[in-house]
């Protein structure tokens, strides 16, 4: 492992992937060479390499959260791609494609809903201020206003639309 880090901190990526192979063979039920291997090809662009890593990853500690990080983003990543393809010629391929596309944006859409509910729940920032009160000054915490969000891009029907740069 310490040689393939070793190669990490070179810059020589290709090499460290293969001697992080090399620790797999080694070591068969070891996940730790297999996450670096993960972010290696995550980091070099090679997502579908990176989910394979990731799955090995995932067989050996099925609660990995920087695996399923990998397979998440890598995954979404590959499926963009794919969508621009189709995009930049003009169709989708098939009204299945169609239907996956929007039950994706559904989900995503889910999520963020999710997430922007939690963090508006969040409690907020307490800022001491000092007030006079004639005689003398008084110290009380005050609640400061919440920035205001930046309002989202619109989809073509005034929804939110996070599939907006893939151009669906």
């Amino acid at each position: 492992m310490s040689n393939a880090e070793a190669k990490v901190g070179a810059g020589n990526q290709e090499a460290a992937i293969t001697a992080f192979e090399d620790v797999t063979k080694l070591a068969p039920t070891r996940k730790e060479p297999w996450v670096r291997i993960a972010q290696l090809q995550f980091d070099r662009g090679q997502y579908a390499r990176a989910i394979v890593a990731a799955e090995e990853v995932l067989q050996r500690d099925p609660s990995d959260l920087v695996a399923d990080g990998v397979i998440t983003v890598a995954g979404l990543r590959v499926a963009s791609q794919s969508l621009n393809k189709l995009q930049g010629r003009g169709v989708l391929v098939s009204e299945s494609a169609k239907q996956e596309a929007k039950t994706l944006e559904k989900s995503l859409k889910s999520i963020a809903d999710k997430d922007e509910l939690a963090s508006n729940e969040k409690e907020k920032p307490v800022k001491r201020v000092k007030r006079s009160t004639g005689r003398k000054a008084v110290s009380a915490d005050v609640a400061e206003a919440p920035a205001k969000p930046a309002a989202p891009q619109q989809g073509s029907k005034g929804k939110a639309n996070p599939f907006r740069n893939l151009g669906l």
